[in-house]
């Protein structure tokens, strides 16, 4: 069975930096839009970004230890194949972003084995980006 396009909305409390960010940053493009929500094509999946009041993960994240890093928790993102997310960690990269995980192969020789980064979008949304160069791996215990 093919992969469905997932839809997904988040609060931002400052739309035109969110805006710019998924926009410019990652280079997603803009979809429909109104004075309080903007939609994107978020590597093939709908986001939709809408104007809210800060909550309260935004303000304060939690996390979880994973392989020797603090995880943010809530976050999101997508699985690429492993050129893109290359290519995605470069370009973040060339626009000085600033990372929570900075890019890196986590479980490295384990099962599971995976590119990943960690960051936040203006608002304090978490992102994750993950590749597998087995895809196979993704659910493997």
């Amino acid at each position: 069975m093919a992969l469905a396009p997932f839809h997904l909305a988040i609060p931002v409390y400052d739309l035109k930096a969110a805006r710019h960010f998924y926009g410019e940053v990652f280079g997603c493009p803009e979809g429909r839009s109104s004075d309080h929500w903007v939609d994107f094509d978020f590597f093939g999946h709908q986001l939709v970004i809408h104007e809210s009041p800060k909550t309260d993960s935004q303000s304060h994240a939690q996390s979880n230890p994973v392989d020797g890093h603090d995880v943010p928790v809530p976050h999101f993102g997508v699985v690429l194949g492993w050129q893109d997310w290359e290519q995605l960690a470069q370009r973040l990269r060339e626009r000085q972003t600033e990372f929570v995980i900075e890019p890196y192969v986590r479980f490295k020789g384990q099962v599971g084995e995976q590119a990943t980064m960690f960051l936040f979008d203006p608002c304090g949304n978490a992102l994750e980006f993950k590749a597998f160069k087995d895809l196979s791996q993704m659910f493997a215990k």
